[in-house]
């Protein structure tokens, strides 16, 4: 019989627990509110500032600065707990909006980009880490459903609100608002960082596993690495020896900078926390390996309007919110969730690849891309969970921010190796999206296989619970 068996079921909203629960989701609101209105208002403002040419680094600017502010985060919070690492971030936002805002130049706008990135790394680490801390381990899947719905209203309305605010006064004022909001948030997340303040100081430093002078230089590295990819990958390489060339030293020095970031086995997919990082990267090159094209095929390939290929992060951010929440209710079978999810998503990525060939219904690409974001939804939540209660106090930094460091390396990779596949076709094809979507169902087919390596998580899991 376990600890908990005889003891009665935490609720997650009332209590002890509920000033950290609204915290953590008003937070993630937050900033998913934050990524909608950059998305939707960055041709706007490059625009606005006659800096056209400029928008490729102001889109690369925030990349880097979250890979870098990842690995410090990681190593901060297990240093210090999660409260100092939060408190930074959220100052960072703070700033970075003000800057935003205010910017004038194509500088300033970089400025407040990198800003942006730095402070979605350190409350990303910060937030995971404080659940893991501070909240009861059966909670932890419930307040991983409440994350992904916290992505569901900004993901339908977010685009909409900031394109109306910008047409009506301006793109200055989406983000003026991001302090303003921030306030309420802070005074929600307050006592629960507070409670994380009182415990850290009554426990013992943990000892730093690697020095952060050791740390931030390799995710220097990765950082300049992902952002050369995502930059060179864009433009055609096909017959130029020297894009080619910079591609495969950036794909080198990723490799060697992840061996050294990511936590141990992650590369090889280890039975463990290794192959649940790895699964992470996984998930998140499969997915984006469809998504980050499906609006460009609904446009381009099949002539749909904005409003179609907008509904497709509707869809996601709908049913990936509906996985989540069947987690939430099947926590005591994680391996079962994962299986079962990276299945749904396989099967709902083949499908919506589908959308690519002219005789193939728009409606069936979509109802396929609906049932992958389901499957997003049963994995990501449950790989978080794993990652949280198979760590110890002391690596949950280093484990949580090694998971999104290894998602944003999988992806970037992937999307490079996208746009190798669209230069050597010579343009946004039907046959090259067709290798992609073949590419990204194969990764999702391979995730299905490494599945299993994610037992000795589970193990660990249980013996802690």
């Amino acid at each position: 019989m376990t600890r908990h068996a005889t003891e009665p079921a935490p609720q997650l909203l009332s209590g002890a627990h509920a000033p950290l629960a609204l915290g953590v989701v008003a937070l993630v609101t937050l900033g998913a509110f934050e990524n909608r209105a950059v998305s939707t208002a960055l041709p706007s403002i490059v625009h606005d500032l006659d800096a056209i040419t400029g928008y490729g680094v102001v889109t690369a600017a925030p990349l880097a600065s979250y890979l870098v502010s990842l690995a410090a985060a990681g190593w901060w919070a297990d240093r210090s707990g999660p409260a100092p690492v939060l408190r930074a971030g959220m100052l960072a936002f703070l700033v970075g909006m003000t800057v935003t805002a205010t910017a004038a130049t194509l500088p300033l706008l970089v400025a407040g980009r990198l800003l942006g990135g730095l402070a979605e790394g350190l409350l990303d680490v910060g937030v995971m880490v404080l659940v893991a801390r501070a909240l009861d381990p059966r909670l932890r899947p419930r307040v991983m459903a409440l994350f992904a719905a916290a992505w569901v209203l900004p993901s339908v309305l977010g685009p909409a609100v900031t394109g109306a605010v910008t047409e009506a006064v301006g793109w200055r004022w989406v983000f003026a608002a991001g302090p303003v909001v921030l306030v309420p948030v802070w005074l929600a997340l307050r006592p629960a960082i507070a409670a994380s303040d009182a415990r850290d100081a009554s426990e013992t430093p943990s000892p730093a596993r690697r020095p952060l002078h050791l740390v931030l230089p390799w995710a220097l590295v990765a950082a300049t690495a992902l952002v050369t990819l995502s930059v060179v990958a864009e433009r055609r390489v096909a017959g130029q020896v020297s894009p080619v060339l910079v591609l495969a030293a950036a794909l080198v020095a990723l490799a060697l900078a992840a061996r050294r970031l990511l936590p141990e086995g992650a590369l090889h997919a280890a039975c463990g926390i290794g192959g649940v990082v790895a699964l992470r990267g996984l998930l998140s090159a499969a997915f984006m390996g469809v998504g980050a094209f499906l609006p460009l095929v609904l446009t381009v390939l099949r002539h749909h309007g904005p409003l179609t290929a907008g509904i497709s992060l509707s869809i996601t951010g709908v049913t990936w919110s509906a996985g989540s929440a069947v987690q939430s209710r099947l926590d005591g079978r994680p391996m079962l969730l994962l299986r079962l999810g990276f299945g749904l998503l396989t099967v709902g990525l083949a499908t919506t690849s589908l959308i690519v060939w002219a005789d193939a219904p728009t409606a069936l690409g979509l109802s396929g891309w609906a049932v992958a974001g389901l499957g997003i939804g049963l994995t990501s939540s449950t790989l978080s969970v794993l990652t949280m209660g198979a760590s110890a106090d002391a690596d949950q930094g280093h484990h949580n921010a090694g998971g999104q460091m290894a998602a944003s390396m999988a992806s970037a990779v992937f999307l490079a190796v996208a746009g190798g596949v669209i230069a050597w076709f010579g343009a946004p094809s039907r046959e090259a999206f067709g290798v992609i979507s073949g590419l990204a169902v194969s990764v999702g087919v391979l995730a299905m296989v490494v599945t299993g390596r994610a037992r000795c998580a589970v193990d660990v899991m249980t013996r802690r619970a």
